[in-house]
């Protein structure tokens, strides 16, 4: 992994997101070009702003990094949801998601 794959991720997961690099920026509490910034390889963000960064794609830094899975911020509404269920309507959806992924 190199400065490359962060600013290809955090593209990417801007695109998935459907969100503009400009409303990215204003959302994260910078001025426009910040985003663009980080795409176009002018900058790199520093720790604190990576965390808000993944903290906006609502994913765990470990998500931003892991490349096989396709969607993360999808996944980790669907953990989000999951954690609410009781043990029995957890069970019901695992057999559930095996019986489509045979």
């Amino acid at each position: 992994m190199n400065e490359a794959f962060i600013r290809n991720r955090i593209t990417e997961l801007r695109i998935k997101k459907g969100v503009s690099e400009y409303k990215m920026s204003y959302d994260l509490g910078h001025s426009k070009s910040y985003v663009n910034n980080i795409s176009s390889g002018k900058a790199l963000p520093p720790m604190k702003e990576f965390l808000e960064i993944c903290k906006y794609f609502e994913i765990t830094p470990s998500q931003f990094f892991d490349t096989e899975t396709d969607n993360p911020i999808l996944l980790q509404t669907i953990i989000t949801e999951l954690k609410k269920l009781d043990s029995d309507d957890m069970a019901l959806i695992l057999s559930n998601i095996q019986r489509l992924t045979k």
